[in-house]
């Protein structure tokens, strides 16, 4: 890791901040965000909600433990840039095959430490999360702010396209193969494939844009729509698919993304949160039997309350500022919810609504 090469994070609204290059040097640009997760920096990474996001984790030592496959959460890491306050010279772990820093260079992500993360994150949630430009090659203020102002805003950016599988593929289950249900990959986690397989799914995993007479033609159990990155607002044709397959009468299961795309697909609305909700503890309740859970989230943009229907019903409420975490179809076997219950890395409150969707999968076949 390099002890000269200097590096420049730059916000649109002017505040900078001087550090460390490691990593990749380059440049690159996106919406600044901030993870509050103590560990798991390489499911973040490769976690496909963050394309087109430079990322910031509130933990001061990260890399420690370094990187291997099996933590991966997609076949490669797609933030823009990483920003940490001390990125570790060393990894200690028996599973570790490479340094986070090796990691990096080799997929070119430019990365900036030995700022104040603090301040950097504070900032963030006092202004909300907003543009950014990160530079080792670049180490003017003015020009660099300038560029980040030029970039492209995440309000109205459809990036689902750019993260989504190029043709269907197979995913087995683990053991008998019990019930057949297709993932519309918006920018699927690996660990949600996994959990289905673990249940007895066999899945056919579909890109983004599959009409929904494709998919329906596939005489699935359930259809789940997983979750991926950029604002839901922006994909219109993707929501009217949705709807279709919604109202098809197919059990039908939506995280993150998925989830806000089902509540536009029913009519209501999507808003951009101040700040976004990033890491592992958001609490959650479940309105039904006011249970909390403790709960993964990455995302920047919630359903309106206000705006769903009579006959969809909000499930569950973000305790920390009230948004829309989780609804329901009152008339079709739909649900979804805003957090990850596929939780790489934890926590692992949430992992029982995989169960609950084989559970609607099996009422459903039971009343044909």
């Amino acid at each position: 890791m390099s002890e000269k090469k200097s590096a420049l994070l730059a916000l649109e609204d002017g505040r900078t901040f001087r550090g460390r290059s490691w990593g990749a040097e380059g440049e690159a640009c996106g919406e600044m965000v901030f993870n509050t997760s103590m560990s798991g920096y390489q499911e973040v990474l490769t976690d496909p909600s963050y394309a087109g996001q430079i990322v910031c984790m509130t933990y001061p030592l990260i890399g420690n433990y370094g990187v291997n496959d099996a933590d991966a959460e997609s076949s490669r890491p797609w933030v823009e840039g990483f920003v940490v306050r001390e990125a570790s010279r060393t990894m200690s772990n028996w599973r570790a095959e490479e340094t986070l820093d090796a990691y990096l260079k080799r997929w070119q992500i430019v990365a900036i430490d030995h700022i104040d993360t603090r301040a950097l994150v504070r900032h963030i949630r006092d202004r909300g999360a907003m543009r950014a430009c990160l530079s080792t090659v670049d180490l003017n203020e003015e020009s660099l702010v300038a560029r980040a102002r030029a970039s492209e805003s995440m309000e109205n950016r459809e990036l689902a396209s750019a993260v989504t599988c190029e043709r269907p593929y197979e995913v087995p289950a683990e053991g008998e193969a019990r019930f057949h249900v297709v993932c519309y990959d918006l920018g699927v986690k690996l660990n949600s494939l996994r959990e289905f397989a673990r249940l007895g799914c066999r899945l056919t995993v579909v890109p983004a844009s599959t009409p929904a007479a494709d998919v329906l033609a596939l005489k699935p159990d359930g259809i789940f729509l997983s979750n991926g990155p950029g604002d839901p607002g922006s994909m219109t044709q993707v929501v009217a698919e949705i709807a279709l397959v919604a109202n098809s009468g197919v059990p039908t299961f939506g995280i993150c993304l998925g989830h806000q795309l089902l509540g536009r697909a029913f009519g209501g609305s999507t808003y951009k949160l101040r700040f976004g909700h990033r890491g592992g503890n958001q609490p959650v309740r479940e309105e039904a039997t006011g249970t909390i859970e403790i709960t993964s989230h990455n995302h920047g943009f919630a359903v309106q309350a206000g705006t769903l229907p009579a006959d969809v019903e909000v499930t569950h409420i973000n305790l920390n500022d009230n948004c829309v975490e989780g609804i329901r179809h009152k008339g079709l076997p739909v649900f979804s919810v805003q957090y990850h219950p596929e939780a790489a890395p934890g926590p692992h409150d949430a992992a029982h609504h995989f169960r609950r969707f084989i559970e609607l999968i099996e009422q459903t076949r039971a009343m044909r």
